[in-house]
């Protein structure tokens, strides 16, 4: 497994950049009523942990992009089962069925969404069998498990189970992002939700990743065997993904200097507030493998395939190749063409599909905007 441990205390790092000039960083801004403490639910019958699915052998992809589908209203995170992508908007509450030959249709509304901001539906992870729904309600961020019923082109939301709930929610940071390990355990991303103190605080579950077993219950060999926290630090991670090896990596959105690519080890502590980007010596933080500019930047969710790591880039519109091997490198691919990329994943005709987020009011939509564009699988 590839480490990168060293020492942090600046406020500003300086670290290996790829730089270039184009726009978008994450606004701060106030943060929600209080919640009330996090609770980890369990389902009313046992979920079994999940076995690792393995990544699809990408295939090539036409010459020229296609649209898979479009229309799509402040898109935010897909999850693939079987021929089927599934897709969240963040505004509507809705999740979209997108079908193999790319029609699409709602199969339900997630109940007491609290849309303000950069709150409201955002990341979605699946078992096989049901959908893991991450969203923003009034009394925090939460995690709820829906079966789905059905079959492809009628599937529908089962029964709600609450997974996790009462997280701290914010206007803005709420990281969002979900997904299972090849542990089978669900990792959480949750933002600082603008708390930048509450990020080093090992009782608050903002500014974390968090990671729990499929029905809430917290996993024995976490760091504190009884939190969810699986490390610290972060301001707004919105994207996560393993490589073949079980090394864990992460984006990571900065404030006004550096956002980040990190690899995320069990109890580490990424040093937000008190570093941003790469540090320097003497308080024991990680440091990233890879940082950029935040108007180049905003890496989102992300993707392994091929030994690559795949970058959604909103501010920097563009989808960023990153060698495993050597992750202080990276490639700019589709500069421009398609706007703010939001997210990335392999699809179901082994082709990559990347979802633009155009329509959420900081980009500038074009006919057709928000869409999933299918794309060839590049190498760094």
């Amino acid at each position: 497994m590839i480490s990168r441990r060293r020492t942090a205390s600046s406020m500003v790092g300086v670290g290996v950049a790829a730089a270039l000039a184009l726009s978008g960083c994450t606004p701060s801004g106030g943060t929600a009523a209080e919640p009330p403490a996090p609770s980890a639910s369990p389902s009313p019958s046992p979920t079994p942990s999940p076995s690792p699915t393995p990544t699809p052998t990408p295939v090539p992809a036409p010459e020229t992009p296609r649209t898979v589908t479009s229309g799509l209203d402040a898109p935010w995170s897909m999850a693939v089962v079987g021929d089927t992508v599934f897709v969240s908007e963040r505004d509507t509450a809705r999740i979209l069925e997108v079908a193999a030959d790319g029609t699409s249709r709602a199969i339900g509304t997630i109940e007491g969404v609290a849309h303000s901001a950069e709150g409201g539906l955002l990341g979605l992870a699946t078992d096989g069998d049901s959908l893991f729904v991450y969203s923003t309600a009034r009394s925090g961020n939460r995690v709820e498990r829906y079966p789905l019923t059905g079959a492809p082109g009628s599937y529908g939301l089962g029964a709600r189970a609450v997974v996790i709930d009462g997280m701290p929610a914010g206007t803005h940071h709420n990281g969002g992002r979900i997904a299972f390990g090849p542990d089978g355990m669900l990792y959480i991303a949750n933002g600082d939700t603008s708390d930048e103190p509450a990020s080093q605080n090992p009782r608050s579950l903002a500014g974390k990743i968090l990671r729990i077993a499929p029905d809430g219950g917290i996993p024995s060999d976490n760091p504190d065997p009884t939190s969810p926290v699986y490390s610290l630090g972060h301001r707004n991670v919105q994207g996560f993904a393993w490589a073949e090896d079980g090394t864990m990596f992460a984006s990571e959105f900065g404030r006004n200097h550096r956002d980040e690519l990190n690899i995320i080890e069990a109890g580490g502590n990424y040093g937000w507030p008190y570093v941003e980007g790469t540090g320097g010596e003497g308080d024991g933080f990680v440091d990233p493998v890879q940082t950029w500019p935040t108007d180049a930047a905003s890496p989102s969710g992300i993707a392994i395939v091929n030994d690559t790591i795949l970058i959604a880039n909103l501010g920097g519109r563009v989808l960023r190749a990153v060698p495993v091997a050597e992750p202080s490198t990276s490639t700019e691919l589709y500069a421009g063409e398609y706007g703010r990329l939001r997210d990335v994943t392999v699809g179901p005709d082994g082709t990559l599909f990347v979802l633009t987020n155009n329509t959420d009011g900081r980009g500038s939509p074009r006919e057709g905007d928000d869409r999933i564009v299918s794309l060839a699988v590049p190498r760094a």
